[in-house]
């Protein structure tokens, strides 16, 4: 029997087919219904992605009520001893904010299928769906992965934070406005969440990301707080940030849907 022991929190097809039958394995597969039915990876389970979030407006991007976790990962048969591996069908986005939601039930056991269902061979897929596993859970909830509001118009200005905008150029210039307000949170930095993938490998993690955050100012050296609208784009920057070994990396869940939507934020355009 192969362990996950000795593997970096990004991991290749190889090392996953390798280790498949591994008794603690957790497979988690956030892709869509219809493509989790014509073919997943053997084992994988299916979670929809808007089981990951609140879902409700104005910002629909926050953690989902304690008792929904509980039951979700009840369903996973989670336990301390698993170790998941997560992957999507769109570059990391879903899959980084599952990872996200691993840091706040305090389980660090985990990996990220480098390119998700793109790097997959198709030749190995199931159409065979695993039972839910039963039973019931008592999650403590963690609060250091998270960048609440209140925290993060506390920290505005300090020379220790770089906040990382993963939207689109457009809705950080406020061209595109997607609240009540257009523009960025003061003093943030804008790099869109596709373009840290490589396009001509399978949408994989591009390996020049170290370069590119330096040249942006977003440097170990800070606490970065990510976020997009709903902290779904961000879930890949934040996964990036910790594959890159960023010892101070947070989300900042309640994302332009709260910042753009409340009375009390300041706007940068």
């Amino acid at each position: 029997m192969t362990d996950f022991s000795g593997l970096p929190l990004v991991i290749e097809p190889a090392d996953l087919q390798a280790r498949l039958d591994a008794p603690e394995l957790i497979l988690v597969d956030l892709t869509s219904v219809n493509r989790y039915a014509s073919g997943h990876i053997p084992g994988a389970r299916f979670v929809d992605p808007k089981r990951t979030q609140l879902g409700q407006p104005p910002a629909p991007g926050l953690l989902p009520a304690k008792a929904d976790l509980e039951k979700l990962f009840a369903e996973l048969g989670h336990n301390a001893n698993a170790v998941y591996v997560v992957y999507d069908d769109e570059g990391g986005g879903w899959a980084g904010r599952f990872i996200w939601l691993l840091d706040v039930i305090g389980h660090c056991r985990y990996h990220y299928l480098n390119g998700g269902a793109q790097a997959w061979p198709a030749s190995t897929l199931s159409t065979e769906v695993p039972a839910n596993a039963s039973g019931t859970l008592n999650l403590t909830l963690h609060e250091e992965p998270t960048a609440t509001r209140e925290y993060l118009q506390s920290r505005l200005g300090a020379a220790d934070l770089a906040i990382w905008d993963a939207r689109s150029p457009a809705e950080y210039r406020g061209e595109k406005v997607l609240a009540a307000k257009g523009g960025h949170i003061p003093g943030a930095v804008n790099f869109e969440w596709t373009a840290g993938m490589d396009m001509n490998d399978a949408l994989r993690i591009r390996k020049d990301m170290p370069e590119i955050l330096e040249q942006l100012g977003i440097s170990k050296d800070k606490e970065v707080v990510t976020h997009c609208q709903t902290h779904h784009r961000s879930g890949f920057t934040y996964l990036v940030a910790k594959h890159l070994g960023y010892p101070r990396v947070k989300a900042y869940a309640g994302s332009w849907g709260e910042w753009g939507n409340h009375p009390d934020t300041p706007v940068e355009v």
